[in-house]
């Protein structure tokens, strides 16, 4: 009786579980990036070029410009992931980021984190190849700030 008590429950943890989420496509997620850059970086730039600066020579000749804009479009960026968990162009795809373990939205901080370690993994393109050998499909930045970005369940 006994040994068919440990076979049964042999059994039943070989059985695998399904994943606890649907992990984003690639794809989706590099359409929701080219989105946020046209929704939200291009307008940043094109305030600073216009706005602040006296026009286009003046923001090209000027090495405080692009770092400023870059910063503002980081500082948006980590507000919308640490309240909402996406950006416009994520939300367009239905796709989230979330915290690995509890698939909570992440901090504020982090998420200012995860931004500059996407910058580093942009410029270097080994995090950037990363997804298509995971089943995950985490890139660099999302191992080591240890998210993850999921399909939305509508």
């Amino acid at each position: 009786m006994r040994f068919r008590n440990i076979k049964k429950n042999a059994k039943t943890a070989d059985i695998k579980e399904s994943p606890k989420y649907i992990y984003a496509p690639y794809a989706k997620r590099v359409k929701a990036f080219i989105t946020d850059m046209f929704m939200i970086y291009a307008p940043i730039l094109y305030i600073i070029a216009y706005v602040v600066m006296s026009g286009k020579d003046d923001f090209q000749s000027s090495q405080l410009a692009p770092l400023a804009g870059v910063t503002i479009y980081a500082l948006v960026y980590a507000i919308l992931l640490s309240k909402f968990g996406q950006t416009p162009g994520k939300k367009a795809y239905d796709i989230k980021v979330v915290d690995d373990k509890s698939g909570k939205y992440i901090g504020f901080f982090r998420a200012i984190f995860r931004f500059f370690l996407f910058l580093f993994t942009a410029t270097t393109l080994l995090g950037l190849f990363l997804p298509f050998y995971r089943k995950d499909k985490k890139a660099l930045h999302d191992l080591i700030c240890k998210t993850i970005v999921v399909e939305q369940k509508l």
